[in-house]
């Protein structure tokens, strides 16, 4: 019997060709993605540097979904207005790098956008679990923030359902999103755990296959037997 839940893609562009971005990320749209997932890195809370709010401006008129910007930055604060004015539809924010995070989060929903919290692996579900009401997205990290291309952390299973749990008893309309490590082989197990959003880099942005492709693949492996 296939599964009633239908899975929500989020296309990571970091790992897109960025000579052809605004094509691949159209390629995805048309394949029928939920959304597209911006991994804002700024080389001090992770040890990359990925792009800034003029990327998702220029990105803004060519989309039919929604933007997301995950900001592995520091000072969150101070660059959260340039990408809601980038017209980023959701904010994920890191609770080991914004210090101020309830305020920040009352700030995002203010200008009638989505927030989400997110945490490192080694970070426990406790450290988010006060801020878990008050927004519409938690993301699960899979892999250490930084780099495309990693693998699936062992235990992350685990801590997805145990996410899952946390948000049935403290915030049911809470989607539940995992980054990291998302394949053929992972996304499955991790849909069963319970998440509902998947982040996904190079298993849609590759050389073995096309983006419609790859995509149709990933969404047919969460009915796999």
């Amino acid at each position: 019997m296939m599964n009633s839940r239908i899975p929500k893609l989020a296309p990571s562009i970091m790992t897109a060709d960025f000579a052809y971005l605004g094509n691949q990320v159209q390629q995805a749209i048309t394949a029928g993605v939920d959304r597209i997932h911006l991994d804002i890195m700024d080389g001090h809370f992770v040890p990359n540097i990925s792009f800034g709010p003029l990327v998702a401006e220029s990105l803004r008129p060519l989309c039919k979904v929604p933007l997301e910007a995950h900001l592995m930055i520091s000072n969150a604060d101070q660059y959260l207005e340039a990408f809601l004015d980038a017209g980023c539809a959701s904010i994920i924010l890191h609770v080991e790098a914004c210090p101020k995070i309830a305020s920040t989060i009352a700030t995002i929903r203010k200008s009638k956008r989505k927030a989400g919290i997110t945490l490192n692996p080694d970070t426990p579900l406790s450290a988010i679990e006060p801020y878990l009401a008050s927004v519409d997205l938690l993301l699960i990290m899979s892999v250490q923030p930084g780099f495309g291309g990693q693998s699936f952390l062992p235990g992350s299973i685990e801590k997805i359902q145990a996410a899952r749990e946390l948000i049935n008893r403290i915030n049911p309309q809470c989607e539940l999103e995992v980054d990291g490590g998302i394949n053929l082989k992972t996304m499955k197990p991790a849909f069963d755990a319970g998440a509902d959003v998947f982040v996904v880099g190079s298993a849609v942005y590759n050389s073995d296959g096309s983006v419609a492709a790859n995509i149709k693949k990933l969404m047919d492996s969460v009915n796999a037997r």
